[in-house]
Formats: C-alpha cells, sequence, structure tokens
C-alpha cells in the first residue's frame, strides 16, 4: 500500500492498494496489539500512548486481513500512519463489512483498487487525542474500482459513530 500522510492531522490523507485475488486470503494470522510508530514520519506523529484510554479504537485503513499473504506486509499495516481513530463499534461493525466486501470482489474479479481515508468536516472544530494531538475524523471514505472487463466502481462515506454497530 501507499500513504499519504498529513503532519497536521497525524493521519493519512488517504491510502492506496491494490489487492488481488491471490493477496485477498492467506496463512498469516493476524498480530495482536502489533500497532507501532513509524519512524519514516515527521516527529512529533501518532504514538501507541495517544490512543490508550481515548475511547477510540486504532482503525485500519489499509486492513491487516487484506495482508494474509506476507508476514512482513500484514506488520506494516500496524504502522500508525495507516491508522486513525475510529469509533470501535464502526470498525468492528460496518468498516469491517467493507473491507470483507472487497476481499470477495477481489476473489470475483482477480484484483481490485482500493483508496480510503478519513473525511474531516468541522476543520475548525477539530477533535483530537493523546499528547501528540492526533485529529479524529468525522467519517471515512472507500472507494473501490475494477477495471476487469467493464470497469465498475463503487464508494461508501461511514461517519465515525456509534450508530454503526455489529449485527
Amino acid at each position: 500500500y501507499i500513504v499519504s500522510y498529513n503532519k497536521e492531522t497525524k493521519c493519512p490523507n488517504w491510502v492506496a492498494w491494490r489487492l488481488t485475488a491471490d493477496h485477498a486470503n492467506g496463512d498469516v494470522s493476524r498480530m495482536g496489539n502489533a500497532f507501532h510508530e513509524d519512524m519514516d514520519v515527521p516527529a512529533p506523529r501518532a504514538l501507541n500512548a495517544d490512543y490508550r484510554k481515548s475511547g477510540f479504537s486504532r482503525g485500519h485503513m489499509c486492513p491487516a486481513g487484506d495482508n494474509k499473504w506476507d508476514r512482513e506486509a500484514m506488520y506494516e499495516t500496524f504502522l500508525l500512519s495507516n491508522v486513525c481513530p475510529q469509533n470501535a463499534n464502526l470498525n468492528s461493525g460496518l468498516w469491517n463489512q467493507i473491507e470483507i466486501s472487497c476481499r470477495r470482489w477481489a476473489e470475483k474479479f482477480g484484483d481490485i483498487y482500493i483508496i480510503c481515508g478519513p473525511m474531516f468536516f468541522r476543520s475548525k472544530e477539530m477533535q483530537y487525542i493523546g499528547k501528540n494531538a492526533v485529529a479524529i475524523p468525522d467519517a471515512f471514505f472507500k472507494v473501490i474500482l475494477c477495471l476487469n472487463d467493464a470497469p465498475k466502481c463503487i464508494g461508501f462515506i461511514c461517519r465515525n459513530t456509534d450508530g454503526n454497530k455489529k449485527k
């Protein structure tokens, strides 16, 4: 994956990757709490301590589940530059369902292109977590493009709220 990182929000602007049918599944197990600082982005940067007791989960933009094909690729998805403060119910509910759907589409069509990231509607009223002031997104977007056969595209906007409960 590739990240456009925003040093002001300490979140990605967007994250993009190509998901192939071969990479949609794999034998690598999800790593426990492997989230770690990205030393390649400017300081101050997001740290695990910023998320502790914040009430937000660390929401992957490029999901670990899209990288079960390679241990190092999966580990890199746990870089905090690929993560945003995300409502826990959204993260484990609707956002997760969209991630699973993307893997199914990659299997069905051979490969897809995905771009996603945070959305900030209220820049003057932005809220933050932690000592390093990691911005809390108002919502997240995800756009999926398939160029095989007849090109097709779908997009989602998910508000970063508790209203997206896991069913």
